[in-house]
């Protein structure tokens, strides 16, 4: 364990801030911390979504949070010009994503876009960036993105361990009929005041350990070490038969293809990271997790590509939306990453190359921190550009007038989704009537009514039953439900079963479900009926016989491939 002891001792030789032992700090951050929960709850707990009330919440919540890693008996002004510049920005964030409404369309994706500038400005910022700015030593950003990581964690157990332990006070004290302690969580602001207290005063203890946590760092690291072998080992299976099919299993599922390769791309980034650790002299020995990690590293951009190229897949079916420019986005940054670290392996070769992706963390960190601080501000409209690009398909004829999502503009693109449909509702012809009526809904229900209508349904809806009286009781039972049938379903009407339940198999998708519709006259009228869980034997008693028999059934198969278990023959 050299390695991570070396971590330590050369952060605490830098400069003494990094571990610095602050008595203070657990009694400043638990009262802080207490005052920052009683303010964010009084805040949050009423009825009403007042953007004043998220924006001086948030202004709050993060202000403190920053101010919990970064407090210490030394630079109290920068400390607090930090920590109070960081709770404004991400107050005015969320108070312009709440105040916006459904004017503008991605707000939840700014505001995250904020806190993920929180996250790597705050090491950067611990680090002194802003004063050595690119002399700054890649040992203390790595220390300090470490240590923040567990000592959250940590200060977040307590928390848990905190409230278990008033609970079991509570449930000890009631035994005796003392019932204190649910009076005083019951109180007004005390949950927030209490999860605030014990968090500050955890993270001022663990604050004040930091060389004992920089060697805890360094066991962390070690595990991941661990587990960089197998994975790099999956991922070089992944790609191998991924190239050897050409990519066909991959594009068929782009609705999930994207997250996938981009969380495999991230979990490559940190395992690599885990091997190359802070330094060559702290950098893993071992030759297999160096092999592991030159693999995982060159692994990163041809992950990205492929996550680029199924979300552009996905852009060419269907056109751009804000969700996917966001995606879009995350997955430019992640292939930046990928080139980086293709130059940094190409520059270093076998002796350098772990040099050259630290600089190249370094310098990605500050300029994703620069990235996500501008996009989180309304500087860019997606919502408008979006619903610029889906009409320009629509002019061009790659979306036909009665298959455009006209819903998508009035719900989904904001106020520049609902300009580009009120000029297409000037159009003639089947366009402008479809732009208007989607103009017309009233709420974003009447868009999914429509979609998922019953007509829609029964469209979609094939059943094999015994009589007419049957097929329009199953047509009709689910074509009501609205959550089935809004794709291809077909319905098997099996008879009645000796409870007198008429039974129905629904094949949808890749499933069988199993129905029961209850027996009517034929002169009721057609309402949706119960669903009957499926019955099964039990439960087991002490003169229970218990045997195997043999039996012949039925089985469903569709496309002459079996689906679902089998069932009983017809009695």
């Amino acid at each position: 364990m050299a390695g991570e002891g070396g971590i330590a001792k050369s952060a605490l030789a830098h400069d003494g801030d990094l571990v610095e032992d602050y008595p203070a700090r657990p009694w400043l951050l638990a009262g802080l911390g207490g005052v920052a929960g009683l303010i964010v709850h009084l805040l949050l707990d009423v009825d009403g979504e007042e953007a004043w009330r998220y924006a001086l919440a948030s202004f709050t919540f993060f202000g403190f949070a920053a101010s919990s890693f970064v407090l210490g008996s030394r630079r109290w002004i920068e400390v607090t010009v930090f920590a109070l510049g960081l709770g404004a920005v991400m107050g005015g964030l969320a108070y312009l994503a709440v105040d916006a409404g459904d004017r503008v369309a991605g707000e939840e994706f700014a505001f995250a876009a904020g806190v993920f500038f929180s996250l790597l400005a705050v090491p950067l910022f611990q680090a002194d960036f802003h004063r050595r700015r690119w002399a700054t030593p890649y040992e203390e950003t790595h220390f300090h993105v470490w240590t923040d990581a567990l000592t959250a964690g940590g200060a977040l157990l307590f928390v848990a361990l905190s409230w278990l332990l008033l609970w079991l006070l509570h449930a000890l004290f009631s035994l005796i009929g003392i019932e204190i302690i649910e009076g005083m969580i019951e109180t007004t602001g005390f949950v927030g005041l209490f999860m605030g207290a014990t968090y500050g005063a955890a993270m001022g203890v663990l604050r004040n350990q930091l060389g004992i946590i920089g060697t805890l760092q360094g066991v962390a690291m070690l595990v991941f070490s661990l587990l960089a072998v197998p994975f790099a080992l999956a991922i070089l299976i992944f790609l191998f038969a991924l190239l050897a099919s050409g990519g066909s299993a991959l594009w068929e599922a782009t609705d999930d293809a994207t997250p996938v390769l981009l969380s495999c791309a991230l979990g490559c980034f940190v395992l690599a990271n885990a091997v190359v650790r802070d330094s060559d002299e702290a950098r893993s020995s071992n030759v297999a997790m160096q092999v592991a990690a030159i693999w995982l590293s060159a692994a990163i951009f041809p992950l990205t590509v492929f996550a680029a190229i199924s979300m552009g897949i996905r852009i060419d079916q269907y056109g751009f939306s804000p969700e996917r420019l966001w995606a879009l986005v995350a997955t430019g940054i992640a292939t930046a990453y990928g080139l980086a670290y293709w130059a940094g392996l190409a520059r270093g070769r076998l002796a350098g190359w772990s040099h050259y992706l630290r600089r190249a963390n370094l310098h990605l960190a500050v300029a994703s921190c620069v990235i996500a601080l501008l996009l989180a501000l309304p500087l860019v409209d997606f919502g408008g550009i979006s619903a610029r690009q889906q009409v320009a398909r629509l002019d061009a004829g790659e979306v036909s007038a009665e298959e455009f999502d006209y819903a998508a503009l009035r719900w989904d693109f904001g106020d520049a989704g609902r300009e580009v449909l009120r000029r297409l509702a000037r159009r003639e012809g089947q366009v402008g009537e479809k732009a208007q009526a989607a103009l017309d809904e009233q709420t974003p229900a009447d868009r999914y009514r429509e979609l998922g209508s019953e007509e829609h349904r029964r469209a979609n809806m094939q059943v094999e039953a015994r009589d007419a009286y049957w097929e329009g009781r199953i047509r009709e039972h689910f074509a009501r439900l609205g959550w089935h049938c809004d794709e291809p379903c077909f319905a098997i009407d099996l008879g009645f079963d000796q409870d007198g339940e008429r039974r129905i198999k629904l094949i949808q998708g890749a499933q069988v479900t199993d129905w029961f519709l209850e027996r009517e006259n034929d002169t009721e009228p057609f309402e949706p009926d119960i669903v009957l869980p499926r019955r099964t034997a039990g439960p087991l008693r002490e003169d229970s016989t218990v045997e195997v028999r043999e039996w012949q059934g039925r089985q469903i198969y569709v496309d002459g491939q079996p689906m679902g278990d089998p069932f009983p023959a017809e009695e």
